[in-house]
């Protein structure tokens, strides 16, 4: 629980509040996929399942530039990142948790902007880390991987290069988050040439390892979970799902996959983890996670720029053309499949019993997470346009989108809350 003290505090008053909640602020999500790294919000919040433009908004902020980013919230802060296409400027934002006020706007680099990404993609896809005290952002430049740590105040503790950066054959841009593990950041990297993964001291921006990857293209961001009885780090992509060490990036174990590239962050139930690809091939799969590489099942579903999500036995998923699915998830067993509509890039998070999935026509899907059969919620609109993840804390939802009503396009935060 939080202390009840005042969030509009300022000045002194506010730095004291911010201490005295690193170690109370329970309902923090400060990472991408959530405080327990797997996407579903802390047991006992009670989200919204309706809103609109009129109806259980706390405030909506402008944000300046475009971006795909998910909000993270900190402590009584929200963070987010952007980018300036016309000016070529990649910044964090930090908007007041109560009021949406904008507390400050940090620009982290200028200049050096891919000459070419996907449509679909941003100069500012990747959602920042923070560890309670201190935020981490990754912004592609030209040709290399930019690492920045900032300060809740939006002071900069350190930048560095954190490594290469030169997709060739198709250029796309760039998507993992940083991973944050046992006082370091890891950040990831895998295109035709310099393709890495490292792991950076938190303090300082020292370099703590690093290993090489494939010259092969991935957009995955890794995650760490305690599995078969240790710590491993999961990646799927290069034609693998893949296991390493967080502590040292040494391999733990591989299992072959059938596509070369992904999007989506690997999620787990039990023994087995989860993954789904679609470039050159599709399919989505389960593997054991013991070091056996043991593929249990797969089918031939497409869930590529969104991640999956798993909960008490069933993994769940909605593909890239906005159809659900129920498996069960240690056989692959298809519970049920119904259509939401519209194209998906966003990923589910559960709260409270409730699956929530944006569309990239902004439209909001909420529907039960029983694998007995589907059951709808609520359909809720917000702008026009929805590629990021929303972030759930405190009975709370923080969402991005954009709309071009006005015929120009704008990007909103919005809180969402009764």
């Amino acid at each position: 629980m939080r202390l009840l003290i005042p969030r509009y505090c300022l000045n002194g008053i506010l730095v004291l509040c911010l201490i005295t909640n690193f170690a109370v602020a329970a309902d923090d999500w400060r990472v991408w996929r959530g405080p327990n790294a797997n996407n579903i919000a802390t047991e006992g919040e009670t989200p919204p399942t309706k809103w609109g433009e009129s109806e259980n908004i706390r405030w909506k902020a402008a944000l300046p530039g475009r971006g795909h980013s998910s909000p993270i919230v900190v402590n009584d802060r929200v963070l987010i990142s952007t980018a300036d296409e016309a000016k070529q400027i990649q910044s964090v934002v930090c908007f007041d948790r109560a009021s949406g006020r904008q507390l400050w706007k940090t620009d982290v680099s200028q200049g050096d902007f891919a000459p070419k990404i996907h449509q679909k993609n941003t100069h500012a896809s990747p959602t920042l880390a923070s560890n309670g005290k201190m935020v981490f952002a990754v912004f592609p430049q030209f040709d290399r991987i930019q690492l920045t740590a900032l300060g809740l105040d939006g002071k900069q503790k350190w930048q560095i290069k954190a490594g290469g950066y030169l997709p060739q054959a198709y250029q796309f841009g760039y998507a993992p988050s940083p991973l944050l593990y046992e006082g370091n950041v890891i950040v990831t990297s895998e295109y035709e040439k310099n393709g890495f993964i490292a792991a950076f001291d938190q303090q300082t921006g020292r370099e703590v390892w690093r290993i090489k990857r494939p010259e092969k293209m991935n957009f995955s961001t890794p995650i760490v979970t305690r599995i078969a009885g240790r710590d491993q780090m999961l990646l799927s992509g290069n034609a693998k799902v893949a296991s390493f060490d967080p502590q040292t990036g040494r391999d733990l174990w591989s299992a072959p996959a059938m596509w070369l590239v992904s999007c989506g962050t690997m999620v787990w139930d039990n023994d087995l983890v989860f993954t789904s690809g679609g470039f050159p091939l599709k399919g989505t799969m389960a593997v054991k996670a013991d070091g056996s590489g043991k593929v249990v099942w797969t089918n031939r579903v497409k869930c590529y720029e969104q991640s999956m999500l798993a909960h008490a036995g069933y993994l769940y998923a909605v593909d890239d053309n906005g159809i659900a699915y129920c498996w069960n998830a240690q056989t692959g067993k298809e519970q049920w499949k119904s259509r939401l509509g519209g194209k998906v890039s966003s990923s589910p998070v559960l709260a409270n019993g409730n699956l929530y999935l944006t569309n990239e026509r902004g439209t909001t899907f909420v529907f039960r997470a029983n694998p007995d059969k589907f059951e709808l919620v609520a359909e809720n609109q917000l702008g026009d346009e929805g590629f990021a993840t929303p972030a759930f804390c405190g009975d709370q939802i923080f969402h991005r989108a954009a709309t071009s009503a006005s015929g120009k396009r704008q990007e909103f935060l919005y809180c969402i809350g009764e």
